[in-house]
């Protein structure tokens, strides 16, 4: 249990500000995905949806007016279903309402399977600085087994073309404990992708997530035992490779981290724009944090005008579990004064709870700085749990969205 404690010092401070832009459809939608997305049947009407992003970013900059935009993260659903064209009017519509760093971040999410070639050159006239290829594995087999709709060979396609045209800040995903996968086949699934020479990895394990056809029909997946192996062979090969760990799924060459998802992890601000976004602002005027959410089925996002935003407040009762739920997930941890200055709290909220768990050695602290240690990321979850306060409901709801169970 977490207990709130409020300090008369003014530690609330705006982080770095991030947007994050969803499109919501794909040419087919995979068993296993949880993300709001949605299968895309007929002709995608492009033009409309661009324009209701135009809108939304238009409505929402007066809440940032001023502060700097350092990262932009096209996910989805597939944006690549959208043309050049279309992604270069929506960073019109940025550069024109909001003010972007000089060197901003700018990333899409592709799928190898659609997206045409020659592409990656138009996007990145468009305004792309880098873009994150949804390989999940090198095995022609177990991705027809996930639903997707590329093959092995269009990831490698895709991959040389982004060298081609100077993307060469790319990352690919990576998906281990797939159904039937051994050890060996999990680490060939890595080398397959260092052959490629991307800046950055994200390595996720398959987990079945609620409402997925996956759940409802479960695959033959790994055992625990298992996963954990292929896990500590795999991160061995890619540090063996000079890719540095540097959050729980995320692996990087020096000074290729992800810019975007590293100020998520440190509990910074973003925008969500488009159907079904999440955005979190902090207003040092008012003392508060919110969280922001646009209407999810693109229909009916589609007929607002302007899109409807909902915000809530964050009680402070949420907040050491929010921040954690994030910060723990960094290699290196954090120090003291980005939970007060990101949260608004004294550190003494959490300190109790952070000297159980450095007990439990689940926690390292070096003077000011606090990190997981090696069992505490392999017990994530379990750590996290420690943070949810008891005495208030929507940290124990926001636990559970988040697969955490609070009962045994």
């Amino acid at each position: 249990m977490v207990s709130v404690g409020f300090s008369d010092v003014p530690y609330l401070s705006a982080p770095p500000l991030s947007l994050y832009v969803h499109f919501p459809w794909c040419v087919r939608k995979c068993p296993y995905c949880d993300f709001n997305s949605y299968t895309l049947h007929g002709e995608l009407d492009e033009q409309r949806y661009v324009e209701a992003l135009e809108r939304d970013l238009e409505a929402q900059a007066v809440e940032v007016r001023g502060r700097e935009v350092i990262s932009i993260f096209f996910g989805g659903g597939t944006p690549s279903l959208f043309s050049p064209e279309g992604i270069g009017r929506v960073l019109a519509a940025a550069r024109r309402h909001l003010t972007l760093a000089s060197d901003i971040e700018v990333t899409m999410e592709a799928n190898p399977g659609a997206i045409e070639r020659g592409k990656f050159a138009e996007y990145r006239a468009a305004g792309l600085t880098r873009v994150s290829l949804g390989a999940q594995s090198f095995d022609s087999q177990r991705l027809q087994r996930l639903g997707r709709i590329h093959s092995p060979d269009e990831t490698r396609r895709a991959a040389a073309e982004l060298h081609t045209v100077g993307l060469d800040n790319f990352n690919l995903d990576l998906m281990y404990a797939l159904p039937e996968q051994d050890v060996d086949a999990a680490v060939r699934d890595v080398e397959e992708a260092l052959a490629l020479e991307p800046a950055h990895l994200s390595h996720y394990q398959l987990t079945l997530e609620p409402g997925t056809v996956f759940a409802a029909q479960p695959p033959d997946l790994p055992d625990d035992d298992i996963a954990a192996e292929m896990l500590a062979e795999c991160s061995l090969r890619m540090a063996e490779a000079g890719f540095a760990q540097y959050e729980v799924s995320a692996y990087a060459r020096a000074g290729r981290q992800c810019r975007h998802n590293l100020n998520y992890w440190t509990f910074g601000d973003y925008l969500g724009v488009g159907a079904g976004a999440h955005g979190k602002l902090t207003l040092p005027a008012s003392e508060s944090i919110i969280r922001t959410l646009q209407l999810r089925e693109p229909r009916r996002y589609l007929a607002s005008i302007p899109a409807v935003v909902s915000q809530t407040r964050v009680h402070p009762h949420e907040l050491p579990f929010e921040f954690m739920l994030n910060a723990l997930r960094l290699v290196h941890g954090f120090d003291t004064s980005l939970f007060s200055t990101r949260t608004g709290l004294d550190w003494e909220t959490v300190a109790g709870t952070m000297d159980t768990l450095i007990g439990r050695g689940l926690i390292v602290r070096e003077g000011a700085h606090y990190r997981p240690s090696p069992q505490g990321l392999r017990f994530l979850n379990e750590l996290l749990l420690s943070f949810v306060s008891e005495v208030c409901p929507e940290s124990t709801k926001m636990a559970d969205a988040f697969g955490l169970s609070t009962t045994s």
